[in-house]
């Protein structure tokens, strides 16, 4: 067993020796190498040659190349070429930071001597540290690069030619020359402009100087607009006033048409009154005409435009209570001048005296009773001046706001409560009733709001009205609170009769019956086109 152990023990050792054999061999090899290259010929031009770490391969090469140090070729530094990104005249200018002391390879003043070497023997040459406010101070390597262009800055711009502008040395800079400089010598995008035939403008008198915008317009070209549009009408109206004529004298007499001059109201005048005659359209009801009870009765199961149309066949038969057809009349006064206007004493209905039901109408089917019955709906100011003339005010009597609101059940049970509340009040038949429902008005907003219809009412104790001025529903809508109040077509003005159409379209004396002044929807009026 010990020889076996002697010999591998042998083998080993053999073994390590030729690994140490093959290092120092490829360490021989190595030092051959660097030795042929740093004893090779300088690197050309577009080379780079490595420089020697140790100090005594740097005496010895100083030695040979005449005290002269190892030079670095960067001929990649300089520019070989025009870059796409500068100007054509742009040249690069290397800059490297400066690391070792070697003494400059050209005869020039150095910056600062470098500091003499201490011991050339050492291995490694520390650089000295350089204070950071003075980089001058750190020792510069010797670079050697291809004679190239000297330092390049960027081209300065072209500069244009303003055009010369007088001035005083105080006086504020002209707008139009400032604007003139800074504007761009050509278009980026161009394009031609279009032709624009330039209006011939007169011009201006000696004294006045033309103004800025003016300037501008003949600069640009821009004389009048590229997308021309009609001028409004009332814009048109407005720019065609003379308003350097004189104003019209107050004692001028103003012409008026020959329908509606009102004589001045004297003392032994008569008061107008309504007369019966004013109801003569409405057709006198039948011995037979069924009770308004029953008539709405049959109706519970209908609703819309079928309901309307037959209501209104029962009523332009003349199945109306006879208390309806006595007109009351309703004042108005101002600008030395009373109007009166004769008005149902209360809402639409059909039935007879004893036993009858207000029936609320779409206003299509309203304005065919009105106009059968040469007849027109009131406005909001009249039916403000009904519940102030009133003789019996009754309170409004809401009901749950439903889905049934519109149905025949719901006029039914309401017209029940409004008996009720008359029969309290001690109210008789023909006086003037108000406040138990709303009113369909005349109004100018149905012109901007067609297919709709505008109620307006149900005041309140307090004069209040609880529906202000709406057109939210469409014209076909009904429910219970709504009613039919009639005008009569005839008014008087200072005791004179006129048409209450024409009255409504006269600018002086709308304004005492209308808060919106002239009522101008003809087809709410029932004028014939």
């Amino acid at each position: 067993m010990e020889p076996r152990a002697a010999k591998a023990r042998l083998f080993a050792s053999a073994g390590q020796i030729t690994l140490a054999a093959t290092g120092l061999g490829a360490l021989a090899l190595i030092a051959v190498g660097a030795q042929a290259l740093w004893h090779a010929e300088p690197a050309r031009p577009g080379s780079v040659a490595v420089a020697s770490l140790g100090p005594s391969l740097d005496l010895d090469r100083r030695q040979s190349a005449g005290s002269e140090g190892p030079r670095i070729w960067l001929s990649s530094l300089s520019s070989t070429g025009e870059s796409p990104f500068a100007a054509p005249d742009y040249a690069l200018d290397p800059v490297l930071p400066r690391r070792a002391a070697v003494t400059p390879a050209a005869p020039v003043a150095p910056a600062r001597e470098a500091a003499p070497v201490a011991a050339p023997q050492v291995a490694v040459a520390t650089p000295p540290e350089v204070p950071a406010p003075a980089p001058q101070a750190e020792p510069v390597p010797q670079i050697a690069t291809r004679e190239g262009p000297p330092r390049v800055t960027p081209p300065r711009r072209p500069t244009v030619a303003a055009p010369e502008v007088a001035t005083a040395p105080d006086a504020p800079a002209d707008p139009l020359a400032l604007a003139a400089l800074h504007a761009p010598t050509r278009s980026l995008l161009p394009r031609p402009r279009p032709a624009l035939a330039a209006p011939a403008a007169e011009e201006p008198a000696p004294e006045q100087s033309p103004s800025l915008l003016a300037a501008i317009g003949e600069a640009t070209g821009l004389i009048r607009s590229r997308t021309p549009q009609p001028r409004p009408e009332a814009v048109t109206r407005l720019a065609s006033l003379d308003l350097g004529r004189a104003a019209p004298q107050a004692s001028a007499p103003v012409a008026t048409p020959a329908a509606l001059e009102i004589p001045a109201l004297t003392r032994g005048a008569r008061s107008a009154s309504c007369d019966a005659d004013l109801t003569r359209a409405i057709p006198r009801r039948s011995r037979g005409a069924g009770d308004g009870s029953a008539v709405v009765g049959r109706l519970t199961n209908a609703g819309g435009r079928d309901r309307d149309n037959a209501v209104i066949a029962e009523v332009l038969a003349g199945n109306v209570p006879d208390f309806l057809r006595d007109l009351v009349p309703v004042t108005f006064s101002g600008d030395g001048m009373t109007i009166t206007i004769c008005v149902m004493p209360d809402y639409l209905a059909v039935g007879s005296n004893r036993d009858f039901v207000r029936v609320p109408l779409g206003l299509p089917a309203a304005m065919q009773v009105a106009e059968r019955f040469d007849m027109v709906l009131p406005t909001t100011r009249m039916v403000d001046a009904i519940y102030q003339q009133a003789n019996v005010r009754l309170s409004p009597a809401p009901m749950d706001p439903t889905s049934a609101m519109s149905s025949t059940n719901y006029f039914l049970r309401h017209n029940a409560t409004v008996q009720g509340q008359m029969r309290q009040s001690g109210a008789r038949l023909g006086q003037l009733v108000s406040g138990h429902k709303k009113d369909l008005v005349l109004t100018n907003r149905l012109q901007s709001n067609p297919g709709r219809v505008a109620i307006y009412g149900w005041h309140q104790r307090n004069g209040r009205a609880i529906q202000p001025l709406s057109t939210v529903h469409g014209a076909q809508y009904a429910d219970y609170s709504h009613g039919i109040r009639l005008v009569s077509r005839r008014a008087y003005v200072n005791g004179r009769a006129v048409d209450l159409r024409d009255l409504l379209s006269d600018s002086r004396m709308a304004g005492l019956v209308s808060s919106e002044g002239t009522i101008s929807n003809r087809q709410l009026l029932a004028l014939a086109d």
